[in-house]
């Protein structure tokens, strides 16, 4: 293969069709446009949602529900998961910045740990929140948990 060899793929190039150039062009008179109308006028630029003067879909569909504006999202995490990471790196201290190292959070997620699956690990764990059941587990098995508040609840680091 050589530089000067080079050509693009077979179809891949074709040449713009220059519109109003004349009747023997094909594409004179009125630029493949049709006739008359807003379509055929420069600057028509059609608005989004526009269905020709039908009630557009946006306006025909109801509204409804809410978005509510105080809502706390959590990442849930849950101990099968702290146990399975438990096993591959055997930590004993269990933080935001591990999981977020590990992939497990993201840099702005506020983490909640949940009690889905078997817990025997002794480690030490700190996040935002527990759910009741994942915090007596991981008493139960011989470690602490740590309530991250202020701040940090804000995703801040």
């Amino acid at each position: 293969m050589k530089l000067e060899s080079l050509q693009p793929a077979q179809g891949s190039v074709k040449n713009n069709t220059r519109l109003g150039r004349g009747q023997g062009s094909g594409g004179g008179g009125t630029a493949k446009r049709g006739h008359k109308g807003a379509k055929s006028r420069s600057g028509y630029s059609q608005k989004r949602g526009f269905e020709g003067g039908q009630m557009p879909l946006q306006r025909r569909v109801p509204k409804f529900g809410f978005k509510n504006i105080n809502r706390v999202a959590y990442k849930a995490i849950n101990l099968d998961t702290i146990q399975a990471l438990f096993d591959k790196t055997q930590v004993a201290d269990i933080t935001l910045a591990f999981l977020k190292e590990h992939g497990l959070a993201g840099k702005s997620d506020l983490v909640k740990v949940l009690g889905r699956g078997e817990f025997t690990a002794k480690v030490n764990v700190t996040v935002h929140a527990f759910s009741k059941s994942a915090e007596e587990a991981i008493t139960k098995a011989g470690g602490t948990v740590t309530a991250l508040a202020g701040q940090e609840l804000n995703g801040g680091e």
